[in-house]
């Protein structure tokens, strides 16, 4: 299989994926795509296909006049098939977006990288917020940009927040009638300067973002969990559906486990209480503490057949969306705790 992570680099210390190489701390987005090897552009080409056995030095080509690729211009990598509305992000573009962040100081560049061959580029920032939970758990804001050249597939800009004990990255809670935090655009319209404005008042860029997110997480570690709901708790995570209907007829029993589940469940349980920071005041036997396990689980524990696709799971797929879900389950426990 190949390595998910196509080129990448980062400032500061080694990340938990350990992939990549290291650069200085204070770079310009434009810097930092460069390091990262993602100076390239994409553009959208005619899709073509054979007339019969016409095919020799193009007699009986045909032009496909719905049907598009995007193609990677420095190699003519095939990245995606697309259609005709369909409206290429460039790399340039979409790392422009940290600019003014980074030059008024209020974010530095941290991480920035290319994934599966180019078909997905990210940048990460580190922003000029951060807080404190009891017993000096902190935690501190980024700002992720994941920008796939497939088909499909929306441009995402997202806070990020990282708990500093064990280098977990969190996320942020979603309800059904705002999605603050997170914005996401298709590739239908250009990814313009009235865009990214759009972006940054959705987003609440910054401070406002941060706050939202203390008191999501000041609220988990007031609350308590029992052992009962520990289990239902990561049953209605990682358990098929089916048996998590099965415990919730008594939700005083303990969870029936199949053997899939079994060994999840097993390491989830243990690393309660040795995931780094499980001890802390905030943590212990508190429902911050029960969702940092599964963040832990996703970011540093979940076996991925190299350690890129662990990242992309963790930032991008199943784990990421594993961890909005389990957020979100969190805060509805706690609060009839």
């Amino acid at each position: 299989m190949a390595h998910e992570v196509e080129s990448m680099a980062y400032a500061g210390e080694v990340p938990w994926h350990g992939l990549g190489y290291q650069v200085g701390d204070e770079m310009t987005p434009e810097e930092m795509m460069i390091a990262a090897q993602l100076k390239w552009t994409v553009s959208k080409r005619p899709a073509y296909t054979i007339e019969d056995s016409k095919w020799h030095e193009g007699v009986g080509l045909l032009s496909c006049p719905d049907d598009h690729f995007v193609v990677r211009d420095s190699d003519r990598k095939i990245l995606s098939h697309c259609g005709n509305d369909y409206v290429p992000f460039q790399n340039e573009e979409v790392m422009s977006f940290f600019k003014k962040f980074v030059a008024n100081s209020t974010m530095k560049m941290h991480t920035a990288g290319s994934l599966k061959d180019g078909k997905e580029i990210w940048g990460l920032a580190k922003l000029d917020a951060s807080f404190t939970l009891a017993g000096g758990d902190r935690v501190e804001g980024y700002l992720l940009i994941h920008s796939p050249h497939v088909a499909g597939k929306a441009l995402t800009i997202k806070f990020t927040p990282v708990r500093v004990v064990c280098n977990n990255t969190l996320t942020y809670a979603i309800n059904k009638t705002s999605d603050r935090g997170v914005f996401r655009i298709l590739h239908l319209q250009m990814f313009d300067d009235e865009i990214k404005r759009a972006a940054e008042e959705a987003l609440g860029i910054s401070k406002e973002a941060i706050d939202i997110y203390k008191e999501q997480a000041e609220f988990l570690s007031g609350k308590r969990y029992t052992n009962t709901d520990l289990q239902h708790y990561i049953a209605e995570l990682f358990q098929p559906q089916l048996l998590v209907e099965r415990a919730k007829e008594n939700i005083r029993r303990e969870v029936p486990m199949d053997d899939e589940f079994k060994q999840t469940a097993s390491a989830l349980y243990e690393m309660v209480d040795t995931q780094p920071g499980a001890q802390m005041a905030s943590s212990k036997g508190t429902w911050w503490g029960a969702f940092n396990v599964v963040t832990f689980y996703f970011d540093h524990h979940r076996r991925e057949a190299m350690q890129g696709g662990r990242l992309h799971s963790a930032w991008f797929g199943t784990g990421a969306n594993t961890k909005v879900k389990a957020l979100n389950k969190a805060i509805e426990y706690a609060k009839v705790a």
